[in-house]
Formats: structure tokens, sequence, C-alpha cells
């Protein structure tokens, strides 16, 4: 079974910086993607960044080069933030999606990024 753990959420002022990080570990198969999404107060989830396995990256429209995503390792996905917007606040979910016999999907628990002034 994957486990995701994600780290470097906070508190920041508008215009500020963040840099999350996720680990994963249980991995048997190939990872195909993984990346982050994120979901504010009473709105849906939405794509952040991923990183497909040929390197393909998949930006939001929102994150306008303010954000770049990285893997490292194979099992670890990063996002730094910069110039982050109130807009920004929400809890930013790592993901990994695995493909061997079937394609499995994971999710992290999720960390919380405010940016408030």
């Amino acid at each position: 079974q994957v486990q995701l753990v994600e780290s470097g959420g906070g508190i920041v002022q508008p215009g500020g910086s963040l840099k999350l990080s996720c680990a994963a570990s249980g991995i048997r198969f190939g990872v195909t993607r993984m990346g982050w999404y994120r979901q504010a107060p009473g709105k849906q989830r939405e794509l952040v960044a991923t990183i497909a396995n040929a390197a393909t990256i998949t930006y939001a429209d929102f994150v306008k080069g303010r954000f770049i995503v990285s893997k490292a390792n194979g099992n670890m996905v990063f996002l730094p933030m910069n110039n982050l917007e109130p807009g920004d606040t929400a809890v930013f979910s790592c993901f990994l999606r695995e493909t061997g016999f079937r394609v499995s999907e994971y999710w992290g628990q999720g960390t919380q990024v405010t940016v408030s002034a």
C-alpha cells in the first residue's frame, strides 16, 4: 500500500513563499503520475501541478509561473510556491498514480496553506 506524507504547509503573507514536499513509500509498480491538487473551503478539489512518467508537466492556469513542480528519487515530489495570493489558501494534497496490473491512485492527508495579511 502506497503512503504519501506531505510537509511544508503553513501561514504566509501575500507575496510570500512556501515549499511543499511529498514522500511516497510502499511503491511496488511504476509511478505514472505524481503531483499536487488543492481544495479551498467550499470548493471542489482542483489540479495544481502534476508530472507524468514521460516528464510531461501539467499546470493549472492559476499557477501563472509562480509554482514549479519537480520530482526526485522516483518517490518524492516538490512544489516551491512563490508570490502566494490569498486565493491560494487551501489544503494541498499529494497525488500518486501507480500502474501495474491495474491503475491505483493514492492521496496524502493534505497540508494546509494559508495566505493572509
